[in-house]
């Protein structure tokens, strides 16, 4: 039997942590051996989330004085919030230089600090560390992700409009000032910590945008979208909060280039993952629903004539604690140790 990785998990109390915890349990070459939840620290994880009371599981622990050096693990998530992980990640690297560590929050996902710090309201701690940051979308920057020490997992609004987004740019197929993205995600996209606006009374039978103009993941989208385009991209973006538990979907808008039409944007996404195991563009004239990847890796995207001329309709949808998220960020961890891409991740949605 092969060797397992030895395996840390930071934040396994949150649900990205807990979704990382699901997805590991049943990998052949990954054996949890850390857990850390600050607030839960000293408990099982069955006690925080008793779907995992058949398993047997590290118990949670405080992060403040683990010696990183003595741990010896293969690889560590960091599934933090935002603004603590950088300081966390510069810890690991200064006790351990050769560690290979994920980070499932934005810590590291804007190559630029000075953005960062214009985004997020405060400095980088760690800017030494962002020049070694790899961003982590597996299907664009694969072959940088297998050599990487410190892999930025993306966000999973920004996964599911990169995915459809980034070939049509980089085909130079679509106008770049005209593309307006339209995405609403489930609930879990908040977090698990308490809050009085994430109250059932407060969202269900209800609908509504929120970071209007102004969401943090427009940085992360500008940037990779610039990156592609080999020109400054900024698009415009709006987020939905839907009462569901689960999934993103994102309607693009998007207006052909040199007399492509819909068909021809179709086209090219097609030939572009024709190959990619967690990328599955419908045939034309369907559209994906958030319920047919749910609990899955996959993102689906479908492609749809707009009754304007020139323009198409792009619809893409992901689970965004899998794709968005933790499975995304064991898809990297596999290209990092040199695993299977799809080891561990190929189960089908949950349907209904």
């Amino acid at each position: 039997m092969a060797t397992k990785a030895k395996i840390g998990v930071l934040g396994a109390s949150g649900y990205t942590g807990a979704e990382l915890v699901r997805l590991l349990l049943r990998h052949p070459r990954a054996e949890i051996v850390l857990a850390t939840a600050d607030r839960r620290a000293g408990q099982e994880m069955r006690e925080v989330f008793p779907q995992f009371s058949p398993f047997a599981l590290p118990k949670l622990v405080a992060i403040d004085g683990l010696d990183w050096r003595s741990l010896n693990l293969d690889l560590i998530f960091c599934a933090l919030p935002h603004a603590t992980t950088q300081k966390v990640i510069k810890d690991i690297f200064a006790a351990n230089p050769a560690a290979k560590v994920i980070d499932l929050s934005a810590d590291f996902r804007l190559a630029d600090t000075a953005s960062y710090a214009r985004w997020y309201g405060h400095e980088h701690y760690a800017p030494d560390l962002q020049k070694r940051a790899v961003y982590g979308l597996a299907e664009i920057y694969r072959r940088e992700i297998k050599k990487a020490q410190l892999v930025a997992n993306p966000g999973c609004y920004t996964s599911c409009a990169e995915l459809p987004l980034l070939p049509l740019i980089k085909a130079k197929a679509i106008d770049l000032d005209e593309i307006v993205i339209d995405a609403k995600s489930g609930m879990t996209g908040a977090g698990r910590a308490a809050k009085e606006a994430m109250l059932f009374s407060e969202v269900s039978e209800g609908f509504h945008a929120y970071g209007v103009g102004h969401h943090r993941h427009m940085a992360e989208l500008d940037q990779e979208f610039s990156l592609a385009a080999g020109r400054e991209v900024i698009v415009t973006f709006t987020p939905h909060l839907v009462p569901m538990n689960r999934g993103i979907l994102s309607t693009i808008y998007v207006r052909g280039k040199r007399g492509r039409n819909a068909t021809d944007l179709h086209a090219i996404l097609s030939k572009s993952y024709m190959k990619e195991p967690f990328v599955h563009v419908l045939p034309f004239g369907a559209v994906p629903q958030t319920r047919h990847v749910r609990g899955s890796n996959m993102t689906f995207i479908g492609v749809a004539n707009d009754r304007v001329p020139g323009r198409a309709i792009v619809v893409a949808a992901l689970d965004n604690l899998v794709k968005g998220a933790s499975g995304q960020a064991v898809q990297n961890m596999n290209l990092m140790l040199g695993f299977p891409e799809t080891m561990g991740l190929e189960q089908v949605a949950l349907f209904p």
